[in-house]
C-alpha cells in the first residue's frame, strides 16, 4: 500500500494523545502521588487534546473531498471508520468536563467528574481500537487482517502516551516518578514484543496466491497480460513496492528509534533524557507506521503480476 503521510501523522499523534489521556486519568484516580498535581493534569490534558486534534485534522488531508468528511458518521452499524469518528467526537465533551473538574476542584474530584474521567479514558481506548479495526477488518490484506493489528495500535498508543506523560512529569516536577518510569519501561517492552511478533507473523509464507485466486491449484499459473499499458489507481496505490534491503534497514531503524533507545534513555530518569526518549519514540513510530502501510500487500496485486500476497 502507498503510505499517505497524513495518515501516518494521524495514527501516531492521535494514538499518543489517547494513550496519554487514558494513562493520566487512570493514574490520577488510582491515587498515584505524582499525578495529584493540578498543573500536571491540566498540562497533560491539554497536550493530549492538542495531539488528538492535530491527528484528526490531518486524517482529512488524504481525502479527495475533505468537505465530505462528515459522511464518515453515517455508517456506524457497519463501518469501523464511522465508529471511530463517532467515538472521537464523543470523547471531547467528556474529557473537557473532567479537565474542568480538575481546574475547579483540583485532584480531589467529586463522583461526577471522576466518572467523566473514567468514561473519557474508556472512549480514548475504544476510539484507538476502532482506528486499528479499520485495517484489521480488511480481509483483502493479509498483513492487516489479524488480531495483532489492534494489539500493536493499543500497545504503541499507550507506550507513546506513557512517554509523553513521563516527560511532562519530569519537566514540571523536577524528576521522574519511579512508578511512571516503571510503567513506561513496561509499555515499551510490551510494544516491542507485540511488534516483533507481528513482524515474524507477516514474514511467514501464507496468504492467497495466483493459483488459489483463479482456482487452478493443480497447475502452474502465470500472468500473460496485465490488461493495461499505463499505471492506474490500483497499481499506484496497491502496487506500491519497496526494495527488500531498504525495508530491512528501516525495520532496524524503527526498532532502535521506537523501542531500544527510548528504553535506555528512560532508565536514566532525568528530564532531558525522558524528553529525548519521547521524541525518538514518536519518530520511530512514524517509521513503524510507514512500514505498516508499505509492507501491506492487497490481494488485487495478484492480477497485476504478483505471485503471492
Amino acid at each position: 500500500m502507498h503510505p499517505a503521510f497524513s495518515v501516518l501523522i494521524f495514527t501516531v499523534t492521535s494514538g499518543a494523545g489517547y494513550g496519554l489521556f487514558a494513562l493520566m486519568v487512570l493514574a490520577q484516580l488510582a491515587g498515584l502521588n505524582a499525578l495529584q498535581d493540578s498543573t500536571l493534569l491540566l498540562s497533560g490534558g491539554v497536550l493530549a487534546l492538542l495531539m488528538i486534534t492535530i491527528g484528526l485534522l490531518s486524517s482529512t488531508l488524504h481525502l479527495a473531498n475533505p468537505k465530505n468528511a462528515w459522511r464518515s458518521f453515517a455508517r456506524f452499524r457497519t463501518s469501523w471508520l464511522s465508529r471511530e469518528a463517532v467515538f472521537a467526537v464523543l470523547f471531547y465533551p467528556v474529557a473537557l468536563l473532567y479537565l474542568f473538574g480538575i481546574y475547579v476542584q483540583g485532584s480531589e474530584l467529586s463522583a461526577l467528574y471522576s466518572a467523566c474521567g473514567v468514561v473519557a479514558a474508556m472512549l480514548a481506548m475504544v476510539t484507538l481500537f476502532c482506528t486499528s479495526m479499520i485495517y484489521a477488518s480488511l480481509k483483502t490484506i493479509r498483513q492487516w487482517c489479524t488480531a495483532l493489528t489492534p494489539l500493536n495500535y493499543l500497545s504503541m498508543g499507550l507506550m507513546s502516551g506513557a512517554l509523553c506523560l513521563a516527560t511532562l512529569q519530569a519537566l514540571l516536577q523536577d524528576g521522574l516518578s519511579p512508578a511512571l518510569r516503571s510503567a513506561g519501561l513496561g509499555l515499551i517492552a510490551l510494544g516491542a514484543v507485540a511488534k516483533l511478533i507481528y513482524l515474524f507473523w507477516i514474514g511467514k509464507p501464507a496468504g492467497a496466491t495466483i493459483k488459489t485466486a483463479t482456482g487452478f491449484t493443480q497447475a502452474s499459473v502465470r500472468l500473460l497480460d496485465a490488461g493495461h499499458s499505463a499505471g492506474t489507481f490500483l497499481t499506484n496505490e496497491f502496487g506500491y513496492t519497496v526494495a527488500a534491503n531498504k525495508l530491512l534497514r528501516l525495520r532496524f531503524a524503527m526498532v532502535a528509534l521506537a523501542f531500544v533507545v527510548p528504553f535506555l534513555l528512560l532508565l536514566q530518569g532525568h528530564a532531558v533524557a525522558t524528553l529525548l526518549a519521547a521524541l525518538l519514540a514518536l519518530a520511530g513510530l512514524l517509521v513503524e507506521r510507514w512500514l505498516f502501510f508499505a509492507e501491506a500487500r492487497h490481494v488485487v496485486r495478484l492480477y497485476h503480476g504478483d505471485q503471492r500476497t
